[in-house]
């Protein structure tokens, strides 16, 4: 039913059910996939079911290269974020304002350490985070 309801990956509208589409379109298992790109059946498992909201890089680019898809067709908008760079994207953002580090963190309502963490990628900046400061201003 699944494969049914969907006729091309590009319309799903998460990253778990992107995964499983292409999965099944190449009549692979999981635990196949999870082989080769170098994974634990388990871990595999989390991305298909949407244990994880976040896909590292090194594993979006194996899956991608599976699948043969773009990565950016592959990920969601908080995803594609973080791989093409938070910490880039952000200065990238603050800086087409012409902000300093802390009158940008004052005009978000967010720590200036944690904005430094953030553009430093000292710290992974979770899903909550993402939508309510950034979603709408950045676009990767």
């Amino acid at each position: 039913m699944f494969n049914q309801q969907y006729q091309n990956y590009e319309d799903i509208p998460n990253v778990q059910d992107r995964l499983r589409w292409c999965r099944h379109h190449m009549g692979l298992m999981q635990k196949e996939v999870a082989d080769l790109i170098g994974i634990s059946r388990g871990h595999y498992i989390d991305f298909e079911v949407g244990y994880v909201d976040y896909y590292p890089k090194e594993i979006v680019d194996k899956l991608a290269a599976l699948y043969k898809i773009p990565v950016d067709d592959l990920l969601d908008d908080y995803n594609r974020f973080l791989y093409k760079g938070q910490g880039k994207m952000i200065r990238e953002y603050r800086e087409s304002l012409g902000l300093q580090k802390k009158p940008f963190a004052r005009l978000i309502g967010v720590d200036p350490n944690l904005l430094r963490a953030w553009e430093a990628d000292q710290k992974r900046m979770n899903i909550n985070s993402w939508e309510k400061y950034f979603k709408n201003l950045i676009k990767a």
